[in-house]
């Protein structure tokens, strides 16, 4: 027997053991461009509250301020410098204050001999943050950025402290950190009278929290620090074809009146979009068109008849008949399009919407070749980008 062949025990163990090596080697990448790029957003979340000490204490100069620096570093640096994502450094900093990252859960901070660190008149040590580079900061944020943007949301700073401390502890992902949060792990860990039993469980991490290497370099965070993109990024490709959706149902006739794009609808705490709401003339009924990237499943399903729901509560007038729904689902050998039917008045009322809405084929046939146009459009931009960097490292002609 050949040793070399594929179901040779001897040869798949080689085989995985390189696999761990590579997987490895890409898992250590990703954290290092994460420590990095959290140490550099820290560091201007400072720089902007020095900025706001300095000018006007009112709110509107906060956010005209964070509204010209979004502008001018995307100008300079492209992508991850939105309005959100400013604030989101902001918020981190305030979170994380000096004196708080120099006792972190990890223990393992410790400034670099290049720290600035200087005499006060009283002779205590001081540490001139204004001077302090990000490599000043690598050891003290062990978790990814993500990690910190959804740490930072927390306004319980215990509650804040207990997460990252247990993220650190247990190696969590940003998936099982976000599960955690979101089931209130710290209360119920409060609240209970064996605390041990249910951190060990809580450790335990589920199949849909495992993330694996390849997962963490596409993180879209690290992918806008290092001004990278892949052929085009998800929310890219969904916004553009969100906006051509809109055109074309425009174009089919006079039919359809535009209401809205990512119109919002709150439900309690929480706050949801609709991508597209129409008002349908003949039919004298709101139209709502959710966009999928990806097949179709039960989900979307229950989302669009809650979107229905709501709509037919607070949007829909007396003289209208029930709102219907258009679920979009865009993949690449995919692409299919379903109206939300159940619950109408009657199956006359069912068939009016199939006859006169668009016909689902062509639906599905427009979506596919638009999300087929934007990719190529896409990789073509980067081409070209690409091409405009050779050319402007060459010197200037004499």
């Amino acid at each position: 027997m050949n040793e070399l062949e594929p179901h040779n025990a001897q040869y798949r163990a080689i085989v995985g053991d390189l696999a761990k090596i590579v997987d490895g080697a890409r898992a250590s990448a990703a954290r290092s461009v994460n420590a990095a790029m959290t140490a550099a957003y820290w560091l201007i979340g400072h720089r902007i509250v020095e900025l706001e000490q300095l000018g006007d204490e009112r709110a509107e100069y906060g956010t005209a301020l964070i509204e010209r620096l979004a502008t001018d570093l995307t100008r300079r640096f492209g992508r991850g410098f939105s309005r959100q994502n400013i604030r989101n450094m902001r918020l981190f900093y305030l979170s994380y204050p000096l004196e708080q990252i120099r006792q972190t859960p990890s223990g393992d901070f410790t400034l670099t001999s290049r720290s600035p660190i200087h005499q006060t008149p009283s002779g205590e040590s001081e540490i001139n943050v204004g001077d302090m580079a990000p490599s000043d900061l690598i050891s003290a944020f062990p978790l990814p950025w993500s990690a910190y943007v959804r740490l930072s949301s927390i306004k319980n700073s215990r509650a804040r402290e207990f997460y990252e401390s247990e993220a650190i502890r247990g190696g969590w992902s940003i998936r099982q950190l976000d599960r955690q949060i979101n089931s209130q792990f710290y209360e119920r860990t409060a609240l209970s009278k064996n605390k041990v039993a249910v951190l060990e469980k809580g450790e335990k991490p589920r199949t849909e929290d495992l993330v694996l290497p390849e997962d963490e370099i596409k993180d879209p965070f690290v992918l806008e620090f290092l001004d990278l993109k892949d052929e085009y990024s998800e929310s890219d490709l969904e916004e553009a074809l969100i906006r051509h959706l809109e055109t074309f149902l425009l174009e089919l006739g006079d039919e359809f009146c535009f209401i809205g794009r990512q119109k919002r609808l709150r439900v309690g705490d929480q706050w949801y979009r609709v991508d597209l709401l129409f008002f349908h003339r003949r039919l004298r009924s709101l139209v709502i068109v959710d966009l999928k990237i990806g097949s179709f499943n039960h989900a979307d399903a229950g989302q669009m008849h809650f979107y229905l729901n709501y709509a037919r509560e607070h949007w829909m007038r007396e003289d209208e008949n029930p709102p219907v729904g258009l679920i979009l689902c865009s993949e690449k050998d995919e692409a299919i399009a379903q109206y939300a039917l159940e619950g109408l008045p009657n199956t006359v009322m069912a068939a009016e919407y199939r006859v006169t809405l668009p016909d689902e084929d062509l639906l599905a046939e427009e979506l596919d070749r638009t999300r087929q146009a934007i990719e190529l459009r896409a990789s073509v931009t980067v081409s070209t980008t690409v091409a405009d960097v050779e050319i402007s490292v060459k010197p200037p002609n004499p």
